[in-house]
């Protein structure tokens, strides 16, 4: 069986601020100097529980942070992903040679089922452009269980059993 893929943006969406949400524990010195990213609460527990339940889970952001960057960022907090696709993948994949301009994300060439992004242009591209998106900015706690709850939704129409 294919496993069903979820992604996640990282800016506003798994890296917040601590003024505004409510985050995991900075990382112990020396690595909180490296990273100084601040991961929001729940994200190593939601995103290992995707796994557990049997997604593929994806990074995918407009950033140009290094995928090494990420992965070990991530490590720290018992996270790994199956995939990661940042700026510069994007552009060489996606965008690639193409003069027309092409959205900043396209979850479905990465036959990502169910995207999660703060940004509501990314959001509002998904009618448009054939991809499931979850918009996610502000403080909530119950975040990963409606992640949780929409990715099932998408799994059981593209994949009934």
């Amino acid at each position: 069986m294919n496993k069903m893929r979820v992604s996640f943006d990282l800016d506003e969406v798994l890296f917040v601020l601590p003024e505004t949400h409510k985050t995991e524990a900075p990382l112990p010195r020396p690595f909180c100097w490296i990273y100084k990213e601040r991961l929001r609460l729940g994200t190593p527990e939601l995103i290992n529980k995707l796994q557990e339940l049997g997604y593929e889970v994806w990074i995918y952001t407009s950033s140009f942070r290094s995928e090494n960057y990420i992965k070990k960022l991530f490590a720290h907090y018992g996270v790994r992903f199956d995939g990661i696709v940042n700026g510069s993948r994007h552009l060489k994949e996606v965008q690639r040679d193409r003069p027309e301009k092409l959205p900043q994300k396209l979850p479905n060439r990465y036959r990502i089922s169910l995207h999660i992004d703060d940004e509501a242009i990314v959001c509002s591209m998904g009618r448009q452009y054939g991809y499931n998106v979850y918009q996610l900015n502000a403080q909530d706690d119950d975040w990963k269980d409606k992640i949780i709850a929409q990715a099932d939704i998408i799994r059981k129409r593209e994949f009934p059993s």
